[in-house]
């Protein structure tokens, strides 16, 4: 290996230099070469150093000038370990990223190229559905492969929601066909902004309640610093504020105190999942705690005190389960909680928490009294909120603590990235894919037992609530009456298979935005712990039902 080590006169800047490579001749490492540049501090002309003279006398340089800052290449070599991972100080310039760029490329061209041919219009006129499903397919591997191919998830998932939107258009053969897509879209529109402004707002909320530090209301009352306490800490507070919340919001308000806790973002994943299958548990066993369990509730295939009561075993079972094959992961000893330069709270920040948790209470009581959707009793509560504070801070200097700075600090990304999986779905079912697959299963599959497992297992994948309507639309209320087996399977596998996958409930895209978590992390950690909890509430529901508990009790003289 030949080494270079020339002193290069340049001009102000430190970092723009010239230099020669070894000549074509020298032997040399066909490996990728790392240039570590060494700058050196501009000196006066007193410490200048003199430029060397030949034998005559003359300066080898004579045209150098001596107030300017010299740079060393100290050397150029293979690299070494320390060079390939190094450190944030150092200044290391790697030369070779051509083979990760022919990959990203060939990816995107490949992606390109499926699509064109999937859009083709007369191939697209003949296979509708087969077309809708791989751009399905396709985005939800561009989701998965995310870190792999350098792509953001949210570009991916809108891509994918518009192209099965732009399918179904194109299958429109007439101007009556076209218009009832229009139709179709704007319904399901109107059905995603409801989530949307939903999730919008109670984010807004956490983040005007967070800018004043008033979940550390709460954070001072966890003072264990023990990973397995606060695994089932959070994992029991979060089912049962669930079942009075809803999912969505229980997740949000949850991972915000987690930040406030756990220091490390890594660690935190492995919390934050916890709250989701713990979330999404809770929700399942209330009329008010999940959408699928309020879309039955409201077409009255369940009743509420029924549902709770013959659905709370099986969901705590289900929570239990998971939570104790989490436990051995998160491993023993003390986390590390976060650097509190701020020991003091902000003003009035209890009165902000409370404020707060009353707003997202008054959610669900919004929607009895009212009959409105729930959207806009989390905007009501949200501009309450926001009001509030704004006469609270009214003449301080304090924007940092108003709604206006709050609204600005909420992931987007993860809203918009929600618009894309939702649109996509929306777009499935307004072609009958889902309802194809439910009638599948009802020809395929004599079991109602295992046809609500499938849903719960499909939910994973799909949004729940098209396949709960479909399976609606299959069953009168004459064949399976109210609070029968099948409506409360549903209830119970539709809420808790969402998380066995983090894009399949509202709860785990909500905390893949929070906390930027990889697909591909959580379907490792916590898709086995959240499919034996699925399969272990099931199984406690399915034996609940078999035991005569009534003739019991008699026989026990209850």
């Amino acid at each position: 290996m030949a080494f270079i080590s020339n002193a290069i006169s340049v001009g102000s800047n430190p970092f723009r230099a010239g230099f020669s490579l070894p000549s074509k001749n020298a032997t040399a490492s066909r490996r990728p070469h790392y240039v570590r540049l060494l700058p050196v501090a501009k000196t006066t002309p007193e410490r200048q150093t003199k430029p060397k003279t030949s034998s005559n006398g003359a300066a080898k340089n004579g045209n150098a000038d001596q107030d300017r800052p010299v740079v060393t290449i100290a050397e150029i070599r293979p690299p070494t370990p320390d060079m390939i991972h190094p450190d944030p100080a150092k200044a290391v310039v790697e030369c070779d990223t051509s083979k990760s760029d022919t990959a990203r490329i060939a990816g995107v061209g490949a992606f390109v190229a499926v699509v064109a041919a999937l859009l083709q219009h007369s191939w697209v006129l003949e296979h509708r559905d087969l077309a809708m499903t791989g751009i399905f397919v396709l985005g939800y591997a561009g989701i998965i492969l995310e870190e792999t191919l350098a792509f953001d998830k949210t570009g991916v998932a809108l891509l994918m929601g518009v192209g099965i939107w732009t399918v179904l258009m194109t299958d429109a053969g007439s101007v009556e066909a076209a218009h009832h897509v229009k139709e179709m879209l704007a319904d399901q529109v109107s059905d995603i902004s409801q989530i949307l402004f939903f999730l919008i707002g109670a984010m807004t909320i956490v983040e005007i309640v967070d800018a004043h530090r008033g979940f550390k209301v709460v954070t001072d009352y966890i003072t264990t610093n023990k990973r397995k306490v606060l695994l089932w800490t959070v994992g029991i507070l979060t089912f049962f504020v669930s079942a009075v919340l809803d999912n969505l919001t229980s997740t949000i308000v949850i991972v915000s105190l987690l930040r406030k806790l756990v220091a490390d973002p890594t660690e935190r994943w492995l919390f934050g999942a916890a709250v989701v299958i713990a979330a999404n548990a809770g929700g399942a066993w209330t009329p008010i705690g999940d959408v699928t369990t309020t879309q039955l509730w409201v077409h009255g295939n369940i009743s509420a005190v029924k549902t709770m009561t013959d659905l709370f075993l099986p969901s705590f079972v289900s929570m239990l389960v998971s939570m104790a094959m989490f436990t051995p992961m998160v491993g023993n000893g003390d986390f590390e909680r976060p650097n509190d330069d701020q020991s003091q709270l902000a003003p009035r920040a209890p009165l902000v928490f409370w404020s707060g948790l009353a707003a997202l209470i008054s959610v669900p009581i919004f929607k009895t009294v009212t009959g409105l959707p729930p959207y806009l009793g989390m905007l009501s509560g949200l501009g309450t909120l926001w009001v509030m504070t704004d006469v609270l801070h009214a003449g301080e200097n304090r924007e940092s603590l108003r709604g206006l700075a709050a609204i600005k600090r909420i992931d987007i990304s993860g809203v918009l990235f929600f618009l894309g999986i939702l649109l996509a779905v929306g777009g499935l079912e307004s072609a009958g894919i889902l309802e194809t697959a439910a009638h599948f299963l009802d020809s395929h599959i004599a079991s109602r037992e295992v046809i609500a497992t499938a849903i719960g297992l499909l939910s994973s994948v799909v949004d729940n609530v098209p396949l709960v309507a479909a399976t609606m639309g299959m069953y009168s209320l004459d064949q399976i009456p109210s609070d029968g087996l099948l409506w409360q399977l549903i209830a119970f596998c539709a809420g808790t298979g969402g998380s066995i996958l983090i894009i399949g409930s509202a709860a785990g895209v909500a905390f893949m935005g929070m906390e930027k978590v990889e697909f591909g992390w959580y379907a490792k950690k916590a898709s086995i712990p959240t499919l034996a909890g699925f399969f272990a509430g099931i199984g406690t529901y399915l034996a609940l039902h078999s035991i005569n508990l009534p003739a019991i009790a008699t026989t026990l003289g209850f």
